[in-house]
């Protein structure tokens, strides 16, 4: 089973519930523009280990603030579904999809 979150506070909860982050990441779309693809990411903590101040993630990823994630979701009218796990599990499988 499944469900489909669409409330900002419901996204943030299940996703920080699981220690995730919101990352936008920007691919070339081929006509010198970019393409915002948002992800979320789990375990950047690990990656931040012994105060490492370089880039989040290679590829043009960036960790970003909750509200410029949700307004890009908001915006591509974007919703977030995850699995509806009745033994409360904290997996962190998720899939954005459209509204």
């Amino acid at each position: 089973m499944s469900k489909t979150l669409t409330q900002h506070s419901d996204i943030r909860e299940w996703t920080e519930a699981r220690a995730g982050l919101p990352v936008i990441i920007e691919t070339p779309n081929g006509a010198g523009d970019f393409h915002r693809v948002l992800q979320l990411s789990f375990g950047q903590d690990l990656l931040n280990a012994d105060q490492n101040e370089g880039p989040d993630r290679p590829g043009g990823a960036e960790l970003v603030s909750w509200d410029e994630w949700l307004g890009a979701l908001d915006d591509l009218q974007l919703a977030l579904k995850v699995s509806d796990d009745p033994s409360g599990g904290r997996e962190a499988e998720y899939e954005i999809v459209e509204r």
